[in-house]
């Protein structure tokens, strides 16, 4: 008999494991947040379909672009990581290696960005409302203005 009640004890811990692993991602899937990228690629994730297409097709085509400067990037973090991981901290060449992989980042960025610019001038006052509304959404609410400090008598 104990055998057979250990069945149904690991079975229901099973299935209550299995069950919340399936709830869990059914929220996670359901909250929008899997493969949103930084914001402004976000922002055009509620474009009309054809408009979409073309805008996503314009950022694959600056990572395509930009493929040596994202793997340069890679590559100065790799350096990063080997230079925390010596005995005797290299300073120097450490604060060099992340620049590298920070210039990197922002070169790639400001592409990304130029064809984003490029886009919303091309498309309708529409789309740019589309795109403002997620940035504006990714942003998170406007901070409340700080109240004046109370004046002491």
């Amino acid at each position: 008999m104990s055998k057979g009640r250990n069945l149904v004890i690991a079975s229901v811990v099973l299935n209550v494991f299995l069950a919340g692993a399936l709830a869990g991602g059914a929220v996670w899937i359901r909250s929008g947040k899997p493969g949103q990228g930084y914001s402004l690629e976000a922002a055009g994730s509620r474009l009309p379909d054809q408009e979409r297409v073309l805008f996503r097709k314009a950022l694959r085509e600056v990572r395509r672009e930009s493929r040596q400067v994202i793997l340069d990037g890679q590559q100065a973090r790799r350096e990063a990581a080997d230079l925390l991981r010596q005995p005797v901290l290299d300073t120097t060449a450490l604060a060099a290696a992340l620049e590298r992989a920070r210039n990197a980042d922002i070169a790639v960025r400001t592409r990304l960005e130029q064809r984003i610019v490029e886009f919303a001038t091309a498309g309708s006052a529409a789309d740019r409302a589309v795109l403002a509304d997620g940035l504006a959404r990714r942003a998170g609410p406007q901070p409340k203005p700080e109240a004046e400090p109370k004046k002491s008598p």
